[in-house]
């Protein structure tokens, strides 16, 4: 019955605008305003929807969702809002045909990357507890899960936005097929190292400003079989690399590089991870044993964790009579995803020696948040 008040009250505002003599695009320019102001409090708006109608999952939707996906969202709501008052520039053909196309692009982008961003919650949130229930290991097969996925969602954009423009799909697929045939003849070369381009774009196995090591079957080798420099472009056909003895720049076709084994000595870096656990009484010597072993247990299963480098330090205040443990461990990662992922991993970890040592009576308080230190590894 709201919603149905609501609705006719909007049939009545649009009727009456209609019959006024206000200019369209002014009309349309206060809606855009409008759509700009009410798209930043997009995640507000849900989260007031959220509290009506599941107010026992509210807080936890707000936490996982809302508030890290907030300028998706709030550029999604904008993008929407903005597309229906887009409605008002009918009239006027040339300027709606001009700026319609990019509007609706803008729709589809901004709800592309919003489901990008989502499906990555929920596989951060869900997907990972999940394989760890089922006695899988986590590892960075989950990013390429994730990164299939979104190649899939940018694929679904590209047509929808293709279909909402009308523009002839087979045709142009049909056309694009052909043209390849011929080009392949003529320049199996040159698409042989756009190809090697794409498939360092896709795998990433270094950026610009990384320092590599990497052995060719062709061209030039030094007399020890490798040659390590810095990256410093990666372009449609070759890759610009400053080698490190020498100081010249060598300049290496990306099919080469694609098909050959890459050390990246820049990502070999590693994070230190320092844990304090502050216990709610003093721990005896065959507690604080217990507490070492279920720590290290703990950290050691874990998929990118150093096991050779955890260290669990438990000592006793002096003045407070308790107990407290400092655990370092490292993080090893070989990308920015890789390294958050592994840092969700150790909250499960966290929370898994959490319980073990309840078992036995031993409970404590940890200090929060983490301290992760990057540190790089010895070359």
């Amino acid at each position: 019955m709201f919603l149905l008040n609501i609705n006719n009250q909007i049939d009545q505002i649009l009727t009456s605008l209609d019959d006024t003599s206000i200019p369209k695009y002014l009309i349309f320019l206060v809606f855009a305003l409008g759509a700009i102001l009410i798209g930043r409090y997009t995640s507000v708006i849900l989260s007031i929807i959220i509290k009506n109608f599941l107010p026992d999952a509210e807080q936890r939707i707000i936490n996982n969702f809302l508030d890290p996906l907030k300028e998706p969202l709030q550029l999604a709501g904008t993008c929407l809002l903005i597309s229906l008052s887009s409605a008002w520039l009918q009239e006027y053909k040339e300027l709606y045909n001009f700026f319609h196309p990019i509007i609706i692009f803008s729709v589809v982008a901004s709800l592309a990357w919003l489901a990008s961003r989502i499906f990555r919650q929920v596989v951060r949130i869900y997907g990972i507890e999940i394989l760890r229930k089922s006695g899988l290991e986590v590892d960075e097969l989950l990013l390429v899960f994730e990164a299939v996925v979104n190649i899939i969602i940018g694929f679904i954009a590209v047509i929808a936005y293709a279909q909402s423009q009308q523009f002839p799909l087979t045709g142009l697929l049909a056309g694009v097929s052909i043209g390849g045939v011929a080009i392949s003849f003529a320049a199996s070369k040159t698409l042989e190292q756009l190809f090697g381009t794409v498939v360092l774009y896709l795998d990433r196995p270094f950026v610009p400003g990384d320092y590599i090591r990497f052995s060719l079957t062709s061209g030039y080798t030094p007399p020890e079989g490798e040659t390590y420099g810095r990256v410093e472009s990666i372009g449609l056909r070759s890759t610009k690399i400053r080698v490190a003895a020498t100081g010249t720049l060598g300049i290496v076709p990306n099919n080469q590089l694609a098909n050959t084994a890459i050390l990246n000595v820049t990502r070999g870096k590693k994070v230190m991870v320092l844990l304090y656990l502050d216990f709610i009484k003093q721990l005896t010597e065959r507690e604080k044993a217990l507490v070492q072993q279920v720590v290290k247990n703990s950290t050691d299963s874990l998929y990118g964790i150093d096991p050779g480098s955890t260290k669990i330090f438990v000592f006793d205040h002096e003045t407070t009579e308790k107990s407290r443990a400092r655990v370092t461990f490292f993080i090893l990662g070989s990308s920015e995803n890789s390294i958050e992922l592994r840092k969700q991993l150790l909250e499960i970890a966290n929370n898994n020696f959490s319980k073990e040592l309840k078992k036995f009576g031993i409970e404590f308080n940890m200090q929060e948040p983490n301290i992760y230190v990057d540190s790089p590894v010895t070359i």
